[in-house]
């Protein structure tokens, strides 16, 4: 049987210690080509930027006692998976996981995650697609903080990506995005959610900043767990404290009876 191919980026960069922890834990599920953003990439969403410059530079990491040979895009998460399956690979790739993000995804600010957003670039080139992240405090969503460990998020990566490669899924439902709390270890159940339909990712503004200075608008970070549901992400992983699994499909059509909408619009 042919070793399953994976391509593995993320949204924080080709140095981010996030995307080496899942590194390590998928090259037991297959041979992993890394294929990732030049520069921190976060909050892309699936965007492509026409500034990107596109350019590929092959570089050579040496992680856990290995040397691995990688490519640097200059483009977003989206358009580093554009070059990983067009460009850099012979054959398409069996799955493409992203991450281990610094900073859960949750709720509808999954357009936003270039996580997930590289996830769904993959998806709609016709591979299953895995993204993967991990609670942590909002000081280090944009770093590369040796202080966050990633070992039981890389040991859920593994976990899923196995099961994506060896299970045909639906096509409604071969995008995965799972969110570990920060104290998760490989014995934390799961459980499969639903996106939360209320705000997580809360933008915030002073509103007596001069408009004529620069003033990039800032979040803060939170949820009203009193009136979240039940089955959302982030009830199981704010409230339960349990990983969230939650089914993904770029089908964004409302979930309304077409007959019945129709007749709503033209009375």
């Amino acid at each position: 049987m042919a070793k399953k191919q994976i391509l593995l980026t993320n949204d924080d960069g080709i140095r981010s210690p996030g995307l080496w922890a899942a590194a390590k834990a998928l090259s037991t599920l297959g041979f992993v080509t890394v294929v990732a953003p030049r520069e921190q990439s976060s909050a892309m969403g699936r965007s492509m930027p026409i500034t990107s410059d596109g350019i590929i530079k092959e570089e050579t990491v040496h992680v856990n006692g290995q040397d691995w040979q990688v490519y640097a895009v200059g483009g977003s998460p989206a358009q580093a998976v554009q070059h990983g399956i067009l460009r850099i690979l012979d054959t398409k790739p069996d799955l493409i996981v992203s991450g281990i993000n610094y900073g859960e995804n949750l709720a509808f600010g999954v357009s936003v995650s270039g996580t997930v957003g590289a996830a769904m670039e993959g998806v709609s080139l016709g591979v299953p697609a895995l993204a993967i992240s991990l609670e942590t405090d909002k000081e280090h969503h944009l770093s590369y903080s040796n202080h966050v460990n990633f070992d039981h998020a890389a040991y859920f990566a593994a976990l899923f990506a196995k099961k994506m490669l060896e299970k045909e899924f639906p096509p409604q439902a071969n995008l995965l995005k799972v969110d570990l709390p920060r104290e998760a270890t490989s014995d934390t159940p799961w459980r499969i959610t639903r996106l939360s339909p209320n705000i997580y990712y809360q933008p915030i503004a002073d509103r007596k900043k001069s408009w004529s200075e620069p003033y990039p608008l800032d979040y803060q970070v939170g949820a009203d767990l009193a009136t979240e549901p039940k089955n959302t992400d982030v009830y199981v992983m704010q409230k339960r404290r349990e990983v969230s699994v939650t089914p993904l499909t770029l089908d964004f059509t409302a979930r309304v009876d077409m007959q019945e909408f129709n007749a709503f619009l033209r009375a």
